[in-house]
């Protein structure tokens, strides 16, 4: 009787005790699960973090509101959107920013007359600095945009144009970004916005035209897949990923790799396509950075070589490659 007594008592014990492992089992899936789901989602994160900024004090007499719309939907339309099949995670996402200068609104037609200046950023690894991957002035920022308005992207079929300048700089900026950490790693990104370029054509707005202007939106993107200009694209990863990013782990060494990179890539990308502007552009926007390393830096053979290869192709920037010296 007590035998049997016992039984039941470690029958019942066994049971609890495989149940509670069942239940065990199960809470460790629905975290397995849900750890997946989590990572699942941070790599299909969209690509970029943009801010979109409108100036319409140019503008007078004109409700407020139909600027701030526009803030808003485009921001949307560029955060909110996958762009490509990448996996991203959250703190992979590019940081952009679109300054939007409106000089003309037509009401009645929802005509906006713009420039914009756009910019990428891109943080140098093991460090708090971050530096500049893109920057530039569109004077044709030019779109029709009825408050309200959504926007919708079909790639293959481009018949608005405020979404083909969107899609045109997304595309541009995760290309250079992707080249700033592989060889040639954004060529896939940056053939679709020549497709998009190309498809583009039939746009009633300047700057889509070939030839119609040696700054324009078909020149950039043309140039940057230009077989003569393999060595600027070379630069974005010999600068960024083993100058910059280097630095933060051997000043000397990190430095050393830029000196190669603007001698090797920089220099020779203008002697072989020396009407293109991609150069002249670069180094407008990367010329207090390259000033602050060498200044003070370096030895005066490697100075000098720096200083000649910047000034040959921009002279303009005289002032600041005049730093380099220091």
């Amino acid at each position: 009787m007590k035998r049997c007594k016992s039984s039941k008592i470690v029958c019942i014990f066994a049971s609890e005790t495989m149940n509670w492992r069942i239940e065990k089992l199960n809470m460790k899936r629905v975290f397995f699960l849900a750890a997946l789901l989590a990572l699942a989602m941070g790599l299909q994160a969209q690509e970029l973090i943009a801010k979109v900024n409108i100036n319409s004090q140019q503008i007078q007499g004109t409700d407020k509101s139909v600027f701030e719309n526009l803030q808003q939907t485009l921001e949307q339309f560029i955060n909110d959107r996958q762009w490509t099949d990448l996996q991203f995670q959250q703190n992979e996402r590019i940081s952009c920013s679109f300054n939007i200068t409106v000089t003309k609104y037509d009401q009645s037609a929802n005509r906006f007359t713009c420039t914009a200046m756009i910019q990428a950023n891109r943080p140098v690894y093991n460090s708090a600095y971050t530096t500049t991957l893109y920057n530039n002035r569109d004077k044709n920022f030019d779109f029709d945009f009825a408050q309200f308005d959504q926007l919708n992207f079909n790639e293959e079929y481009i018949d608005n144009q405020l979404v083909a300048l969107v899609a045109y700089y997304v595309y541009l900026i995760i290309g250079l970004d992707l080249d700033s950490f592989a060889p040639m790693g954004g060529t896939e990104i940056l053939q679709r916005c020549m497709n998009l370029v190309n498809n583009a054509q039939n746009m009633d707005f300047a700057g889509w035209k070939s030839f119609e202007d040696s700054r324009n939106r078909f020149a950039i993107i043309n140039d940057y897949l230009d077989e003569a200009m393999k060595p600027f694209r070379q630069l974005q990863y010999d600068y960024y990923r083993t100058g910059l990013d280097e630095m933060a782990q051997n000043v000397e060494r990190g430095r050393t790799n830029v000196t190669t990179a603007l001698e090797n890539d920089l220099k020779k990308a203008h002697e072989d396509k020396p009407l293109s502007l991609l150069p002249q552009i670069w180094t407008d926007y990367k010329k207090d950075e390259l000033a602050s390393i060498y200044k003070g830096k370096g030895t005066q053979k490697e100075k000098q070589s720096v200083y000649d290869i910047l000034f040959g192709l921009n002279a303009s920037q005289s002032n600041t490659w005049d730093k380099i010296k220091q």
